[in-house]
């Protein structure tokens, strides 16, 4: 090789190597000194990332001035110190409660944390390339001859000085969180909540939970034994729920078919979501339909669950949602379409199984009633107008999604869609035979509360009241089945039978649905 080839390349190596050395260094310290400001366990809080050399990650909890902090193991080596904020809840009692249930189904906001550490984790490689080339470019532009006069100059006591100080400044610029690494002087050691609680039972599963703080008053430690209790019966409840979906004795879909999971008023029933997708999963279901009311207000406390509901429903081909009457605001649809689910807003789109969709929100989310350029409509004009857009498509709907199924009645009267599916009444209804003044047959169909909500808000241990999913089957473009499946409040299952869907001509007589199988 010939000796300039040489002396190039092993440029372009030391550039290299100094590009991947400096960019790494950057990297890391980019990312340790990062914070992400989230929405986790209905508090604002602030999320640091932080790196253990020797042994796993710790994740540490700063819950605030009256509960203890908590500290468990990370995964891996990379850990998070998450400081809780401002949240709702009026209580304390209550806000210790919904921790309780939480923890009994945290894949949302294990899944919400985990995202925020990845984009500040994203974010400070792709910082720290950008810094690593500044010194490569620097040295090709200014050349190899003055390049090395400034590296003699810098091996100089005068030089090593200037280096000194800069080095100096950047450490002093950055200094990076050590707010977790050692307690502050009088502050209460770590301990394990077992030893912290005494003789109160432990789940196995927290054994290794850890807890600090300076307020242990007995009404605190009371507090905390509830909410073990709590947590514990929650995810016995709901695991036990979900694990026994897989035998239950649902339709499978047929040649051509295709199954849509239907879920309506979770109400912020975190526990119902993995027992709704073991559902789903049992019957073959590829895509689900949200009929709104996930929440009881809309506020953005609640975005645990849509977390939850977003986790649950990962890996479906299709996810489709539209706003019910307490997802106030445009928090809750804003929020689902930017983690890819499909807000339905009066037009028409492609459905389960090749079929045709629409759907609405619903017009007393807030008051809103707003459609396309018109604000202020009643729910009976908002009626009127998704009524002429169904009419108007070019082709026959097959389902239209409200979250009240009035809301659809229009559409049913005039004969212009297949089925009408809704939620609202926290209770079953349907599915009922509708003769159109056009002669074409339609059904409608309100599904009961998958969260069990017997009101607004359904976070619990268990179901408040049944808690039901309704799997619909398309085939040849149209809904042709539907199967309701109730969770009781004892943890039993109730399975119907697979109800058909037909559309012959007006003269059908209807039909009488089978009785449940127990």
């Amino acid at each position: 090789m010939h000796a300039d080839t040489r002396r190039r390349l092993l440029r372009i190596a030391a550039g290299g190597a100094v590009w991947l050395v400096v960019s790494t260094l950057a990297a890391l310290a980019l990312f340790l000194g990062s914070s992400a400001e989230i929405t986790l366990a209905s508090h604002d809080a602030e999320l640091r990332p932080t790196l253990t050399w020797s042994g796993p990650g710790e994740v540490v909890v700063h819950t605030g001035p009256v509960l203890p902090d908590v500290r468990m193991p990370a995964p891996g080596r990379v850990g998070v110190d998450v400081t809780l904020g401002k949240t709702d809840a009026t209580t304390t009692a209550a806000l210790v409660k919904r921790y309780a249930v939480l923890a009994g189904a945290p894949e949302g906001q294990i899944a919400k944390v985990t995202s925020a550490v990845t984009g500040l984790a994203i974010r400070a490689v792709l910082r720290g390339l950008v810094l690593g080339a500044v010194p490569v470019l620097v040295w090709l532009l200014v050349g190899a001859a003055r390049s090395q006069e400034l590296l003699r100059r810098a091996r100089r006591p005068e030089g090593l000085v200037v280096f000194g100080a800069v080095a100096a400044l950047l450490l002093a610029l950055w200094q990076p969180g050590t707010a977790d690494d050692e307690a502050p002087v009088g502050a209460a050691s770590w301990i394990s909540l077992r030893d912290f609680l005494g003789t109160v039972p432990m789940p196995a599963d927290l054994a290794d939970l850890e807890v600090r703080g300076d307020v242990t008053t007995a009404e605190t430690r009371r507090l905390i034994a509830s909410a073990i209790s709590t947590y514990d019966s929650s995810k016995v409840f709901y695991s036990t729920a979900a694990a026994s979906a897989a035998g239950l004795p649902l339709r499978k879909p047929g040649a051509g078919e295709t199954v849509a999971v239907l879920v309506a008023d979770r109400h912020d029933n975190i526990g119902m979501d993995a027992v709704a997708r073991a559902v789903g999963d049992a019957a073959g279901a590829t895509s689900v339909l949200d009929a709104g009311d996930d929440t009881s207000t809309g506020s953005s406390w609640e975005a645990f669950s849509l977390d939850s509901l977003d986790e649950a429903f990962d890996g479906y081909d299709d996810r489709w949602a539209i706003a019910g009457n307490h997802d106030h605001g445009s928090f809750v649809a804003g929020y689902l379409a930017d983690r890819g689910w499909s807000e339905l807003d009066g037009d028409v789109v492609d459905g389960p199984g090749g079929s045709t969709l629409a759907g609405v929100a619903d017009p007393r989310s807030s008051g809103l009633g707003n459609w396309r350029d018109e604000t202020g409509l009643s729910f009976s004009e908002v009626e009127q107008h998704i009524a002429d857009d169904v009419c108007a498509a070019d082709e026959r709907v097959a389902t239209l999604m409200v979250h009240d199924a009035n809301l659809g009645r229009e559409a049913l009267r005039r004969g212009c869609v297949d089925l009408v599916v809704a939620g609202h009444l926290h209770l079953q209804v349907g599915p009922d035979k509708v003769v159109g003044a056009n002669g074409r047959t339609g059904w409608s169909y309100t599904t009961g509360t998958t969260g069990g909500a017997a009101y607004a808000f359904a976070l619990g241990s268990k179901p408040r009241r049944e808690a039901e999913i309704s799997l619909i089957t398309y085939a040849g473009g149209r809904p042709v089945g539907i199967q309701p499946v109730r969770l009781e409040t004892n943890g039993t299952f109730v399975v119907d039978a697979w109800i058909p869907l037909t559309y012959g001509p007006a003269s059908e007589g209807d039909r009488s649905p089978t009785p449940p199988v127990r």
